[in-house]
């Protein structure tokens, strides 16, 4: 590489630490300007900002080769109540062609007390074809006897198979200690994660490519396993990854059952102005009401009859390409869902902001609320990632170290058990802290 990725990543922060956020928009390639504009770029760092303070630091940049063309470089930031890490990727000619706000570096993940790493074996595989597989790990349980099996999905974002957040790990808590109990579990990269170059190339790329294939390739995987029971092989999504679980198993009919955590019901560009206004309460300033005026001006674009595949990036929620939020808009997954006649374990946080008891859960009872094979449950102490806590939740809460609570692990392992007892929808475990 011609260029030295760190001093241009680290001559972007002081861009940025000093209000120049056109100059930044001139070193994006073609990919990134479509998608993320200087204002988009300028609303989301004084965001960023005011939240943690007046930035005191610019720590020593790291690198790491993405792939043959682009460096992923990381910046950390240090602000007067806690810092971030900038990330960008830098190609050869010096242009940037991903940027995102990122949680400060943490301590290493620790396995969770419920996670007993002898009682399961993993390996590694790879998932999909071509230039777009990616690579995915499975948990294997110790013992004999054929054993149910998961496929994990990741939220939405460009998340790696354990949805790796700061010191956070939610999926692989998930993983092991699910396979501690007896359960066997594929998790894997998501495209937009491995891939984030040539996924941006594809402007007809949508949520059903992002997910479905590889979760189909998961599925027929586990089911051809000498130690998983074919028949009982589930799916189970956590936020996006729970509202496209059920067009997963509407692809592949052979699947079990449906594990839904957090999964958002209602429409996502709706969403992000809900979260959008609850952050600016929690942060009232010129910056925030900036971030909600931007989101709703792009929300209403989603919703708009004149919405094309050919819709601007930039001008779109999260910088979605118009054939995603397309896709997105002509998809319910509730009544997907009921469609099914499937089994399902419906899971949700009550102190959640990102998906509500109000604006989601309340959109799947009403579709299957009345399922005998479905069950419904309400985990008071949980937030989005089913982390326990007390109070109003927000942003800085996911920063510290932590593992989804081990009552959400014990009560979907109980779920997905060999016999396991279904029905009386809403059937609430006492001991496990729901109501």
């Amino acid at each position: 590489m011609s260029v030295e990725p760190g001093a241009i990543a680290t001559a972007v922060v002081e861009m940025a630490r000093e209000g120049r956020f056109a100059e930044i928009e001139k070193l994006f390639a073609p990919r990134l300007r479509a998608v993320v504009s200087a204002e988009s770029l300028r609303v989301a760092w004084v965001a960023e900002a005011e939240r943690f303070g007046a930035i005191r630091g610019v720590g020593e940049p790291s690198s790491e080769p993405i792939d043959a063309a682009l460096v992923r470089v990381s910046v950390p930031v240090t602000g007067e109540r806690g810092g971030m890490t900038v990330v960008m990727s830098v190609d050869a000619a010096g242009l940037l062609n991903g940027f995102r706000l990122a949680p400060p570096p943490g301590s290493t993940w620790e396995a969770p007390s419920y996670a007993e790493s002898g009682r399961f074996t993993e390996y590694e595989i790879t998932l999909g074809e071509d230039l777009l597989a990616v690579s995915g790990t499975v948990s294997v349980p110790r013992g004999r006897g054929a054993k149910p099996g998961v496929v994990l999905l990741s939220g939405g974002g460009p998340f790696d198979r354990d949805e790796t957040s700061g010191p956070n790990k939610p999926l692989k808590d998930l993983a092991w200690g699910l396979a501690s109990r007896g359960i066997a579990v594929v998790r894997f990269d998501l495209v937009t994660h491995t891939h984030p170059g040539l996924v941006a190339d594809l402007p007809e790329f949508t949520m059903t490519d992002e997910y479905v294939p590889y979760a189909v390739a998961a599925i027929q995987l586990l089911q051809q396993h000498p130690a998983v029971d074919p028949a009982r092989v589930f799916v189970l999504g956590h936020s996006m990854g729970g509202k496209v679980a059920p067009r997963v198993a509407a692809a592949e009919p052979s699947v079990a059952g449906l594990v839904l955590l957090a999964a958002d019901a209602s429409p996502m560009q709706r969403s992000a102005v809900r979260v959008a206004r609850y952050l600016a309460a929690l942060n009232p300033g010129a910056a925030t009401e900036s971030a909600v005026a931007t989101i709703s001006e792009q929300a209403e674009r989603v919703d708009s009859p004149g919405l094309s595949a050919s819709t601007p990036a930039a001008d779109l929620p999260f910088g979605l390409p118009g054939a995603y939020w397309l896709d997105l808009r002509g998809y319910d997954p509730v009544s997907t869902a009921a469609a099914l006649n499937k089994p399902m374990l419906i899971l949700q946080g009550a102190r959640d902001y990102q998906v509500t008891v109000e604006d989601d859960l309340a959109l799947w009872q009403a579709g299957l609320g009345e399922r005998p094979e479905v069950t419904i449950g309400i985990h008071d102490a949980g937030d989005h990632l089913f982390f326990p806590g007390s109070g109003a939740s927000s942003p800085a809460e996911y920063e510290p170290a932590q593992h989804i609570d081990p009552a959400v692990i014990a009560q979907i392992a109980d779920w997905l058990a060999p016999a396991p007892v279904r029905g009386r929808v809403g059937r609430l475990l006492s001991s496990l802290s729901c109501r």
